[in-house]
């Protein structure tokens, strides 16, 4: 009984080939989400690579689809990949922690020891003056890779719970371990490379 639902032809295009596109849905566009991740990090390799596989799992995908135009779970399995898709994207490329990020942190307290904290987790930090509707206040930023934004944050977070931070995605650094005086009117980055 049971083998023979399995194997029906209902069983097999209303289950088997949803479920089928579902998943395939899925990972075509996770590839895609990293895709574009990648092509906005500058990886020329990984990119055209990601690119291939998401076309070609896409193409089969709309075959199935094509081929069952009557079957509504077809597109509601197509619709809901989708969806799915771009979460596990998202997921993936958190996890991945791909490329760098500026951590800008606006502060009205003494900043020495944020500033210590940060120097002595070995981060490159540089601090400014500023002024605010509430007075003058501190600018700090840094350059950090992406798996090490949480520590950055907690470090901010034992200096000060309410302090405004904000944090911007980085193509381009300089990483040079200190910034040639002669220049220093021109700012922090001088040359950029493009990050690894």
């Amino acid at each position: 009984m049971i083998e023979s639902i399995i194997f029906s032809n209902d069983f097999f295009l209303y289950v088997v080939v949803p479920f089928l596109i579902f998943i395939s849905r899925i990972i075509d566009v996770s590839i895609g989400t990293i895709r574009i991740i990648f092509v906005s990090k500058g990886y020329k390799i990984y990119a055209p690579i990601l690119g291939f596989f998401e076309v070609l799992i896409w193409l089969i995908v709309i075959s199935q689809i094509m081929n069952n135009l009557s079957n509504f779970y077809c597109y509601f399995a197509y619709a809901a990949g989708f969806a799915a898709g771009n979460f596990v994207g998202m997921v993936i490329e958190e996890k991945l922690s791909i490329g760098k990020s500026i951590v800008r942190i606006i502060t009205g307290r003494d900043s020495s020891s944020l500033l210590k904290n940060l120097k002595d987790a070995r981060f490159t930090v540089t601090s400014m003056g500023a002024e605010s509707p509430d007075g003058n206040v501190r600018s700090i930023f840094t350059v950090v890779k992406k798996q090490d934004i949480p520590r950055v944050i907690q470090i901010i977070k034992d200096f000060n719970p309410k302090a405004f931070y904000t944090l911007e995605d980085v193509r381009y650094a300089y990483e040079g371990p200190t910034i040639n005086p002669e220049r220093k009117r021109f700012g922090m980055m001088q040359f950029f490379r493009k990050g690894k």
